[in-house]
C-alpha cells in the first residue's frame, strides 16, 4: 500500500449508522477486524483489548442489560426504550474494553492504546467495504455491559461499534484545516 492509497483509506472512512441488519459479517471477517485492533501501538505491551462480538439475539440482550441500567439511574424514558432495541440495528456489535493497568497512568494509557486499536478496526471494516459506527456505552452501564459480555469488573468499555453492509452511504462531513504548528 502507498501513503496515497493509506490516506484516501483514512479520508473515506466515515461512521455509518445506516446499517442493513440483515447483512453478513463473516467469521472472517470480524477475525481480521478484532486482529487488526490488536495490532495498535500499546505502551509497555500491556494488550488492554478485550473484545466481545454480539450477534443474533444476543444484540436484544445486550441492549436489555443496557436499558435496565439507564432506567435504574433515572435517564429519560424515551432513551430507555431506543436502547432496548438500538442494537438490532447492525448483524455485528463489537464491545471493546480497556483493560485496567497496574497504576493509574498504565490504566489511561491502555485507553489510548485500546482507542488507537478501534480506528484500526474501522479501517479495517472501510477496507472490507463495510459500513461501521463508533458508539459510546450509556452512562452508568459499564459494569452491566462488562458482565454480559464476560469481561473483567475492572475493564472500561470504550466503544460500542456497530459493523455491516451499508443500506446506504454517509453524508461526507467537511474537515476543518489541520491545526499545525511547527517549531524549530
Amino acid at each position: 500500500m502507498k501513503p496515497d492509497d493509506l490516506a484516501a483509506l483514512i479520508a473515506a472512512r466515515r461512521s455509518n449508522i445506516f446499517i442493513d441488519a440483515e447483512s453478513v459479517v463473516s467469521d472472517a471477517q470480524i477475525d481480521q477486524m478484532a486482529t487488526a485492533a490488536q495490532w495498535a501501538p500499546n505502551h509497555k505491551r500491556t494488550w488492554p483489548l478485550r473484545v466481545a462480538v454480539v450477534r443474533g439475539e444476543s444484540r436484544r440482550g445486550l441492549g436489555e442489560v443496557i436499558a435496565d441500567a439507564m432506567a435504574a439511574r433515572g435517564d429519560d424514558e424515551a432513551k430507555v426504550t431506543k436502547a432496548r432495541t438500538k442494537y438490532l440495528r447492525a448483524p455485528v456489535i463489537f464491545v471493546v474494553a480497556s483493560a485496567a493497568g497496574e497504576t493509574a497512568n498504565e490504566t489511561e494509557e491502555n485507553k489510548y492504546a485500546v482507542a488507537a486499536g478501534i480506528q484500526n478496526l474501522l479501517l479495517t471494516a472501510e477496507a472490507m467495504s463495510l459500513a461501521a459506527l463508533w458508539s459510546s456505552p450509556a452512562k452508568g452501564a459499564n459494569d452491566v455491559i462488562t458482565s454480559f459480555c464476560s469481561m473483567d469488573n475492572t475493564d472500561q468499555v470504550l466503544g460500542i461499534v456497530y459493523v455491516g453492509t451499508a443500506k446506504k452511504e454517509a453524508t461526507p462531513a467537511s474537515r476543518p484545516p489541520t491545526n499545525v504548528r511547527f517549531l524549530n
